[in-house]
């Protein structure tokens, strides 16, 4: 009774609508964040239904439309999985779904036997390979701690040519045979020499610039990697003849014959072997350029002594200041 005296209030009236509005307003808030999908059902019969689920396991959408699925069925997607893109499940005997896979299996080795039985095109293919220098060390130091390198040759690296039978499946190399490799150029070793540091000598400078760079003398070649330092010399000249060293073998103090516009003798601070540049001649044959074969009694260190072919030539070069480069290696 008193709950009926409290209906005829109208406070609890609004209340009571209150009440009711706000689970009518959850209830249709809560429908709207639900996703409703149209999904279709194939069966192993052939036959297929229509469903609306908002449902997105495949166990669940079977379950919730109460579909049997038998032993020898399988669905696909599986039970575990949700549904994809095309919404649609399929129920199919198991049979069947191993045929599938078995086709796709077939499919897919039939494609490796045809890429295996692809024609195979044979090729003589001739390519240059280089062939990489070698680095020699010289160590003329004599067991000296204070040390210096010097590069006096530069290496360069060789080439040959090697000839190839190539087999080639759809434009892919598989197979590279060498038929044969002949060497087209030598490589140059690269020489290192490590010297004793010696002091400057006296009245030299080093080079600002090596002449050897810009020559396309032989000589100048081989010590294109050295700096030279820079003198300047008292040069005289002789010849093979008796008056000149006193004997006329023309055999230097190298033991090899001297030669015209190659041959100086030098004092026994340079070593025989030593190239020295003189810009003097360098519009002669030899562009200038000279190496120390020979010695003389009254030749020092800052005198050269310059080979020529005839006496005259000799007596008719005199006595003259000349600045020279020497290469020491």
């Amino acid at each position: 009774m008193k709950l009926l005296k409290n209906l005829k209030s109208p406070i609890f009236r609004v209340i009571i609508i209150g009440i009711l509005i706000t689970t009518i307003l959850g209830i249709v808030v809560k429908a709207g964040n639900v996703q409703i999908q149209n999904i279709t059902i194939k069966y192993a019969n052939g036959s297929e239904t229509n469903i609306i689920t908002s449902k997105t396991k495949v166990s669940e959408i079977i379950e919730e439309n109460h579909i049997v699925i038998l032993e020898d069925e399988t669905v696909i997607p599986s039970l575990d999985d949700e549904i994809e893109e095309d919404k649609t499940i399929r129920i199919v005997k198991k049979e069947e779904n191993i045929s599938k896979k078995s086709n796709e299996n077939t499919d897919i080795m039939l494609d490796e036997i045809l890429l295996n039985y692809a024609p195979i095109v044979e090729k003589i293919v001739v390519e240059q390979v280089e062939i990489p220098f070698e680095t020699i060390t010289r160590d003329v130091s004599n067991g000296a701690t204070d040390t210096t390198n010097r590069i006096i040759q530069n290496g360069k690296n060789g080439v040959r040519e090697v000839t190839f039978k190539i087999k080639y499946r759809n434009d892919i190399e598989i197979e590279r045979e060498e038929l044969s490799s002949v060497i087209i150029k030598e490589p140059t070793d690269k020489i290192v020499q490590v010297s004793q540091k010696t002091t400057s000598r006296s009245g030299t400078r080093v080079a600002k610039t090596n002449p050897a760079t810009e020559s396309s003398s032989s000589i100048a070649a081989r010590v294109s990697g050295i700096t030279p330092y820079v003198k300047t010399m008292n040069a005289s000249a002789y010849c093979s003849c008796s008056k000149c060293c006193g004997k006329s073998n023309g055999i230097t103090s190298s033991g090899a014959y001297a030669s015209e516009w190659y041959t100086v003798a030098a004092g026994s601070g340079y070593e025989i072997g030593t190239v020295i540049y003189i810009p003097y001649f360098s519009n002669k044959p030899n562009q200038g350029w000279f190496v120390v074969q020979d010695r003389g009694g009254a030749i020092s260190n800052s005198k050269l002594d310059i080979f020529m072919g005839t006496h005259s030539q000799a007596l008719n070069f005199g006595r003259r200041n000349l600045e020279c480069y020497i290469y020491e290696f």
